[in-house]
């Protein structure tokens, strides 16, 4: 069987394929710069000797790897990848994961992760700007307690910005996937308000330990804080 795997049928490549693959070696080689202009339409094709489907074609896969950007009529620009676009090219596969049976638990369970490991790194490394921007966020999330929506996204910002604590934009890019991804799925639930004075008052421990720079409170809260919307939003 493996054999007849590797001495298969040689299917034929597109076109646009082979012009993608041609355009990404030659900016990752350099030729073409973060900020540079590619060559319009009508010189790729004739530099590829294909047509402007087959250009076009390429160029959109370009821009889905999330090296080059395209505007109306504009050439194409060179841009630098980031940890972001990577992140939302994966959107819908988190969509299809998220249908899953357990599908919400399991990123809840990955959030965990994430967010135990941002609070370690707190208690040995943050700032006292770091430990200021903290206190506002919590300080606007008491202000937002019975503002409905006004308070989920400033319980967003108060684990934002721990995420933004390490200075590592891959860090910020996951936190910001995986809750939107998590709250889009959430249900909406009963006593918002009851909810929001919990959440609120878990936020609180939290930085109270990062204060402290007690790792093992740090940890404890964050994880009974996740733990308990777990509990809240996850069917048994």
């Amino acid at each position: 069987m493996a054999r007849q795997a590797v001495l298969g049928p040689v299917r034929k490549r597109k076109l646009s394929d082979q012009v993608a693959e041609r355009l990404e070696t030659a900016i990752r080689s350099g030729a073409y710069k973060p900020g540079a202009s590619l060559p319009p339409e009508r010189e790729l094709m004739a530099l590829f000797g294909v047509g402007r489907p087959s250009v076009r074609e390429a160029l959109f896969a370009l821009q889905k790897m999330g090296l080059v950007q395209l505007g109306a009529g504009e050439r194409p620009k060179v841009v630098r990848p980031s940890p972001k676009h990577l992140l939302n090219e994966l959107g819908a596969q988190a969509r299809r994961l998220l249908e899953q049976p357990q599908g919400l638990d399991h990123f809840e369970q990955a959030r965990l992760a994430l967010e135990v490991f941002l609070v370690t790194h707190a208690c040995s490394y943050a700032t006292p700007a770091d430990i200021e921007a903290l206190r506002a966020a919590l300080a606007a999330n008491e202000a937002a307690i019975g503002a409905g929506p006004e308070f989920v996204a400033t319980d967003v910002a108060f684990h934002r910005a721990l995420a933004e604590m390490p200075r590592n934009p891959i860090f910020v890019a996951l936190h910001d996937a995986v809750v939107e991804w998590i709250i889009n799925e959430r249900p909406i639930l009963p006593n918002v308000e009851a909810n929001n004075r919990k959440s609120y008052a878990d936020h609180a421990a939290i930085l109270a330990a990062i204060e402290r720079r007690d790792m093992a409170d740090a940890v404890a809260a964050m994880t009974k804080h996740l733990n308990d919307a777990r509990a809240r939003y996850v069917s048994p």
